[in-house]
């Protein structure tokens, strides 16, 4: 055996080197659309858009080395979908924060998440939170997600009797969205890797020969990443009214990560027989070290991608394959003028596409208990409506101890989410 086969524990019976590798690039294939979304959507937030292609990839490939050669899983991290919408849309434009303050409010919730990795403190607080909440809270920013792509392809617009009513369908932007979407879901079905890649691409190619979108190249040298390195402002996010901003992009990261760990090593047949993660903790440190490191980037909170089952599927069992992921993104940054050239429609089938599987957690909802399901739909409805996670999770909990109490069934809330609703109750009524 040679020293990367020692070091990974390639034995030649689960897995071979070419075919770690060939599950890296699986797995990048099917994630690589978020070096086209993610600066789309930081640049609505007044982020340069050339440093958050950068920053994007180069936080990818930090999360995907420390994952692979620290952990040695086969789970690959990049900046998570969700949470870049709630730093743009939730905290920039609808709380008003400067972006620099986001970005120090990532930098502390990815602090934070290092802290509960290294004291193991993980475990407590995830049991603490009711699964019903956890469901709801995937849902609901799933729901958020939806609105923002059917806003960003001009399906959904404004109107002043009703707040919002259906586009002109009839458009470019709308009919462009809509094949992206359909694609997407098509090739999907099919189990086609690089299916979102793909559909992307297609509406970019479109749009580039049918005149809406100009040809600016395909490679060139990486774009300064200099407006966003080292810009968060950490003080700011300091500010009382950040609290539960922190408090959100933690519990959202802190769930991703735990439900995305679960199922991929699930998958690749790595826990034990009580169902325990190998190398969790340093799974765990190398997601919130990655969260950090993007920060400092110039990015949103960096987690690990249930896209990793691809490469999985196709055989991937070692830190190897995360390692790939991470050199192709690196890779990447050379291919700025491709990314400058996707217009807002194209990104909006993904974006809708990734809203669908979130949405898929409802499916495990127990809908006959009102008790549940209740704080589930006010998640679910005021996340999109409010147009901010925080308020949607605020909301949920707040709902979820009231109807738990009214009905006499104190046993289910416990003492965490007691002090969590307290928190959130003041927060509502004070700030």
């Amino acid at each position: 055996m040679n020293a990367i086969e020692r070091y990974f524990g390639i034995n030649g019976d689960n897995t071979t080197i070419k075919t770690e590798i060939v599950a890296g690039i699986t797995t990048f294939l099917t994630m690589a659309y978020i070096i086209f979304v993610n600066p789309n959507v930081l640049a609505d937030a007044g982020m340069d858009k050339g440093a958050v292609f950068v920053a994007t990839c180069v936080a990818a490939a930090v999360g995907c080395f420390i994952m692979g050669i620290y952990a040695r899983l086969p789970v690959a991290l990049a900046p998570g979908m969700g949470l870049n919408a709630f730093f743009t849309y939730g905290v920039v434009l609808g709380m008003g924060y400067a972006w620099q303050t986001a970005l120090g409010a990532v930098f502390l919730s990815g602090c934070i998440f290092v802290l509960l990795s290294l004291f193991k403190i993980r475990e407590a607080i995830i049991n603490a939170i009711p699964n019903s909440l956890k469901n709801g809270v995937v849902a609901g920013i799933g729901a958020f997600l939806a609105f923002i792509a059917l806003q960003s392809a001009g399906i959904i617009v404004n109107h002043d009797a009703t707040l919002v009513a259906l586009g002109d369908m009839t458009s470019f932007g709308p009919v462009l969205a809509s094949l992206g979407f359909v694609v997407i879901i098509g090739l999907s079905y099919k189990r086609v890797p690089g299916a979102v890649t793909i559909g992307i691409l297609l509406v970019a190619l479109i749009s580039l020969l049918m005149g809406y979108t100009q040809f600016t190249g395909i490679i060139s040298a990486p774009p300064s990443i200099a407006p966003t390195l080292m810009q968060l402002d950490i003080a700011g996010a300091f500010d009382v009214g950040m609290i539960s901003v922190i408090f959100a992009f933690l519990f959202v990261d802190l769930f991703d990560t735990a439900g995305t760990l679960i199922a991929t090593t699930s998958q690749a047949k790595l826990t034990d027989k009580d169902g325990n993660i190998p190398n969790m903790g340093k799974a765990l440190l190398a997601d919130s070290t990655a969260t950090v490191a993007g920060s400092l980037l110039g990015t949103s909170s960096t987690t690990s991608y249930i896209e990793s089952i691809s490469g999985i599927a196709s055989g991937g069992r070692t830190g190897l394959m995360a390692v790939t992921v991470g050199v192709l993104f690196l890779l990447s940054i050379f291919f700025s003028p491709l990314a400058g050239m996707i217009p807002a429609y194209a990104t909006a089938g993904a974006i809708f596409y990734v809203a669908v599987l979130m949405m898929g957690t409802l499916k495990d909802i127990d809908w006959s208990d009102l008790t549940e399901a209740a704080p589930v739909v006010v998640v679910l409805l005021f996340t999109p409506l409010t147009y901010s996670i925080a308020d949607g999770i605020a909301l949920g909990f707040i709902t979820f101890t009231a109807v738990k109490a009214i009905s006499g069934k104190f046993a289910d809330i416990s003492i965490a989410v007691w002090l969590l609703t307290l928190v959130l109750l003041v927060k509502i009524i004070f700030l």
